[in-house]
């Protein structure tokens, strides 16, 4: 099949710039990350600076460290109480929030698509656009895919620097990422991404209101928020392997979401919700 790919980018250059005059689109895009990517870890990492490593109570987590890889754990024993908090911290407790950033951006886009459009009256106009409605769909989700990406990426990076330039007085050397955050950003965050889009794309096409399609995007964070407690809790431990197998169920679910929304789109159903 082949898809008319110049009015599908054409769609996707007029939405982001719509994305970008519209406040209420990116600035949780902007917050989001400031917060779980910056603000959150900074305060924890720099907890030994005020805190005595016996009120850290590193002793308590001795069931997280007993989830971790033997090479793991006999690095940690070597380390001091603060070096041991700060890489629980930095590295393993906030591993499972960094997949709140792919998610919750993407849904924000999503939840835009075409309820933003039907809410800033500019819906009629681009379903009678010479584009078949699959088109029509994969450019809404690529809409929002990309940016959910680029974000996730960014705060990547922004994560690292912030995370070594405030551990860096404990540890005495750069310390991250480590090698179980590579498949949980390139892989694992990624296919969050296109579960949170499969979903709310497709709500966003059903819905009438912005505010409704973003307040069901909010249960896509309950996985995440049960990989946190199991992660913090030693119950598991998000590694190399878990990521890959997490992230490949993600992929082949958010593939099939999009595949159905697709499939069952229909402009011409949603004209009559206008």
């Amino acid at each position: 099949m082949s898809w008319n790919w110049r009015a599908i980018r054409a769609i996707i250059g007029k939405d982001l710039q719509q994305v970008r005059q519209n406040k209420m689109v990116w600035i949780p895009m902007v917050i989001l990350p400031a917060i779980l990517q910056v603000i959150m870890p900074v305060a924890m990492i720099l907890l030994p600076h005020f805190v005595s490593p016996v009120e850290l109570e590193i002793d308590d987590m001795a069931s997280m460290i007993a989830m971790f890889p033997t090479d793991i754990i006999e690095g940690m024993e070597t380390m001091t109480a603060a070096q041991q908090w700060v890489v629980l911290t930095a590295t393993y407790m906030f591993a499972p929030l960094f997949l709140i950033v792919p998610l919750m951006v993407s849904s924000i886009l999503g939840a835009d698509s075409f309820v933003g459009e039907k809410e800033r009256g500019t819906l009629e106009g681009l379903l009678y656009t010479p584009i078949s409605d699959t088109e029509l769909f994969i450019a809404k989700v690529l809409t929002a895919l990309i940016p959910a990406l680029l974000v996730s990426f960014g705060a990547f990076i922004l994560y690292t620097v912030v995370v070594n330039i405030s551990g860096y007085s404990i540890m005495g050397r750069v310390f991250f990422p480590s090698p179980e955050w590579w498949p949980l950003v390139l892989w694992l965050g990624p296919g969050c991404a296109l579960v949170s889009l499969g979903t709310i794309v497709l709500i966003s096409s059903k819905v009438s209101s912005f505010m409704q399609a973003q307040q069901t995007s909010g249960l896509l964070v309950l996985p995440v928020v049960g990989l946190m407690i199991g992660q913090i809790s030693g119950i598991m431990f998000l590694g190399v392997g878990l990521t890959m197998i997490l992230g490949l169920f993600a992929w082949l679910l958010g593939l099939w979401l999009i595949w159905i929304g697709a499939k069952t789109f229909s402009r011409g159903e949603l004209m009559t919700r206008i």
